[in-house]
């Protein structure tokens, strides 16, 4: 009769248990698979000159920036100044990775427009229209940004729109750091 009363009283503790665990933690903070292992390879097309190429290799001895976005995408608008600002100040190379912005019939129009509105911070626009360069970066949605060593290993990565808050108190000190390592 009383194990009746312990069983929703033992399910009603384990899922507020489960509820504890998953509020506590930071959703930025979603882990990568990538981190410390070396930067998954592309090699796509550039948003400018699509008869030419941008891929990880020609990134190899740099410390440097993957943002991903598109023109649909909200958030990435939300972190454009922030990201173009330490991008700048931090002369940090920077590929964007143009995630499913299929725009008109013309060739990336719509991402064109959308920087040419809000500006052109990236060192490359790498274009990945069907998604398949996100997918192996294990992307679950843009914006997200990572960082990269000489080495070509992900050192670290950001889910969601860049703040300033983050780039002071994560992304400079990081990139610093890595700057300073032997390649």
């Amino acid at each position: 009769m009383k194990v009746k009363f312990l069983i929703p009283l033992a399910a009603f503790m384990a899922l507020v248990g489960l509820m504890y665990f998953g509020l506590s933690n930071d959703p930025k903070l979603i882990p990568s698979p990538f981190v410390g292992k070396p930067a998954p390879q592309f090699s796509l097309p550039r948003l400018n000159n699509p008869d030419e190429t941008i891929s990880v290799s020609d990134m190899k001895g740099e410390v440097w920036i993957l943002n991903l976005w598109a023109s649909w995408c909200v958030s990435c608008r939300a972190e454009h100044a922030v990201l173009s600002k330490l991008i700048a100040e931090e002369k940090i190379p920077t590929i964007g990775l143009n995630y499913k912005d299929y725009g008109t019939e013309d060739y990336g129009d719509d991402a064109k427009k959308w920087l040419a509105t809000l500006g052109n911070p990236y060192y490359a626009v790498a274009v990945d229209t069907k998604g398949m360069a996100g997918i192996d970066w294990g992307v679950v949605g843009v914006p997200e940004t990572f960082v990269m060593d000489k080495k070509g290993i992900v050192r670290y990565k950001f889910t969601g729109p860049v703040y300033q808050k983050a780039v002071d108190e994560t992304l400079i000190p990081l990139i610093k750091k890595l700057r300073k390592e032997s390649p």
